[in-house]
């Protein structure tokens, strides 16, 4: 076998861009309306990010190595909102680059409407969504349209 038989293998990018292609990955306003229309938003960040960064008001916090056993409907360790195939779920990591990595781990569990937040928590944050329960009347009006 000659050095040009050999496969060249893929690179972190080429697998991101694997990912992103099969996933329907959504901005902070996206994500917003969806959560508002029932989907689970999940933060995956470790405890150190979420202390020094901030909390996703109302985001349910998995962190990465527990993810598939807490979505997993079947699983005795899921979370209470893991009731079925048909959960909407929004990875959410710092930048949007290990939630994208993490939503096609979770889709082959079955959970077919998975995806991840584009830009993840920092999207996040300089949309304005980050630490109030609320975003401002203005960045509601901006989420809410189509």
């Amino acid at each position: 076998m000659g050095v040009m038989d050999r496969a060249i293998p893929p690179t972190i990018d080429d697998v991101l861009a694997r990912a992103w292609s099969g996933l329907g990955r959504l901005d902070p306003a996206q994500a917003f309306r969806a959560v508002r229309d029932g989907a689970i938003l999940i933060d995956t960040r470790p405890e150190w990010q979420r202390r020094a960064g901030g909390e996703i008001p109302g985001a349910l916090v998995i962190e990465r190595n527990h993810l598939e056993w807490r979505c997993d409907a079947s699983c005795p360790g899921r979370v209470l909102e893991a009731v079925g195939h048909e959960v909407t779920w929004i990875v959410c990591c710092d930048g949007g680059y290990s939630s994208s990595l993490a939503a096609p781990s979770v889709r082959a569990l079955g959970l077919r409407q998975a995806t991840d937040l584009i830009g993840g928590f920092q999207a996040w944050r300089a949309a304005g969504t980050a630490g109030s329960d609320t975003w401002t009347t203005k960045q509601a009006a901006a989420a809410a349209t189509p």
